[in-house]
């Protein structure tokens, strides 16, 4: 229960961290898209470990291997299956941890569940299962770029107290990537980068925001009423690792304006009708009204840290733990590629899911006086 997410652009993912391999099951991709491992390849080395000093030291080549689904470069429209194989994991750095529950990771919630656990880099609860849905968010991306021209850039605005402002509307990939910490503003990208390596080297770890824009989105993705785009994104969002807050559009900074300041009011631009504002966030009534969609995803520091700490065994007696292991300062670097994953596929879904209606739904136009 649980690893399966979308409703006609469906995934589930499998895997654990110190296990074989992890990756994903893509059903209801169409047929005749041109795909290939390198182009998912591309996404999964923004993903892996050991890309740079800020980042976990693991070494994996994270390499995927497309199992199925997918002919001469084409898919088939059959059931996609990619794998990615462990090489590096050090199960020995964990054997503590069968015994003892790790604070503020899965491992008491697991035991008290299941009544087993993986304790081994966490098994199931790993952020290395994100790797499948970046795989399967590298195919959405691609479905959505070539027939809508949508367009989905994360990146970070703020490490623990450091903050910058990214104008959402000019961003671009290139000035994303041109750091380790994947923050666009380069002055700001340096402090950051100081203060994760200042706290890897105490044995600590810090938190942040990654900020995401879906740019070209079509008019009318959402099935409200539980269905509603926004709902679907902060579900999406709120099931990777480490997350603790989903904002859109104003988030929770509107509650400081009036309804009169926080409207978006309409105007007419040809046949189309835009907002003059985007507090919305490019969702108004749970459907996208064709303007950016921005989101804001709050990730806590990470949970493993090099100092010891109190707990308790699985007997339930009180101890304490020094975690051991090769583990991220801070999460947010390699988290940017597994937010653009994540809405790429709730994208994808509901873009598909509303094809499903075109045929005879009216199509809105604003005509002129």
């Amino acid at each position: 229960m649980g690893n399966t997410f979308g409703h006609l652009f469906r995934i589930t993912t499998y895997g654990e961290s110190h296990g074989g391999g992890v990756g994903v099951i893509i059903d209801g991709c169409p047929p005749c898209l041109e795909i290939s491992e390198a182009e998912i390849q591309v996404e999964l080395d923004r993903r892996k470990p050991g890309q740079s000093k800020i980042t976990t030291p693991r070494k994996e080549d994270d390499r995927c291997e497309i199992l199925s689904g997918v002919f001469e470069g084409k898919t088939l429209g059959t059931p996609i299956s990619i794998m990615v194989r462990n090489k590096d994991a050090r199960s020995q750095d964990y054997s503590e941890m069968a015994e003892k529950f790790r604070p503020s990771h899965a491992d008491a919630t697991y035991q008290a569940k299941y009544g087993i656990r993986n304790y081994q880099g966490g098994g199931r609860s790993s952020a290395r299962e994100t790797i499948g849905r970046v795989a399967a968010g590298a195919i959405a991306k691609k479905l959505l770029k070539q027939f809508t021209g949508v367009e989905i850039i994360a990146y970070v605005t703020q490490i623990q107290n450091l903050k910058t402002e990214i104008n959402s509307d000019s961003v671009t990939m290139g000035a994303v990537e041109s750091n380790i910490v994947r923050c666009p503003d380069g002055i700001m990208a340096e402090k950051m980068i100081e203060l994760i390596e200042a706290m890897r080297k105490a044995g600590n770890s810090v938190g942040g925001i990654v900020e995401c824009v879906a740019r070209n989105v079509p008019v009318g993705l959402g099935d409200p009423v539980f269905d509603k785009l926004e709902a679907d994104l902060a579900k999406a969002i709120m099931s990777l690792p480490a997350t603790k807050g989903f904002e859109i559009g104003s988030g929770f900074a509107g509650i400081n304006l009036t309804g009169r300041e926080h409207n978006d009011e309409f105007y007419r631009d040809g046949d189309r009708i835009r907002t003059i504002t985007n507090r919305s966030g490019g969702i108004q009534g749970g459907i996208s009204n064709g303007e950016n969609i921005i989101i804001r995803t709050a990730f806590k520091p990470t949970a493993t840290i090099m100092q010891e700490q109190k707990t308790v065994n699985i007997s339930g007696e009180e101890t304490t733990l020094t975690a051991r292991g090769r583990h991220d300062p801070c999460v947010l670097p390699r988290a940017v590629p597994m937010v653009e994953a994540m809405v790429a596929l709730v994208l994808c879904d509901h873009w598909l899911r509303n094809r499903a209606i075109a045929l005879i739904a009216p199509e809105v136009k604003v005509e002129p006086n």
